[in-house]
């Protein structure tokens, strides 16, 4: 699940960064998208906008990340011990 949420993360964070650039090379008047509707702005609110956006996603991606190294950490103590107590009887996955 983390794995699942880190990917969505990431690709979040992609699109803003796209975004943000796209906004350095376009006019005046651009057109925002916030859930299912267009709102026109300035390039300047379009800009923040992304930039608040990706520091949030920033953080939620260093969280995730966080988390997923923990996981992993615990997964590897316990197949460390479950293979010391049961050796060669048991294959876990990889």
């Amino acid at each position: 699940e983390v794995q699942s949420d880190l990917k969505v993360v990431k690709e979040r964070l992609e699109t803003l960064e796209d975004a943000t650039t796209e906004l350095m090379m376009g006019g005046d008047t651009v057109r925002l998208k916030m859930g299912e509707a267009f709102f026109d702005c300035s390039e300047e609110y379009a800009t923040e906008y992304c930039e608040r956006h990706q520091t949030t996603l920033g953080a939620q991606l260093e969280a995730l990340t966080a988390e997923e190294a923990k996981i992993l950490a615990r997964q590897k103590h316990l197949k460390t011990q479950l293979y010391g107590r049961f050796g060669k009887a048991i294959n876990l996955e990889e």
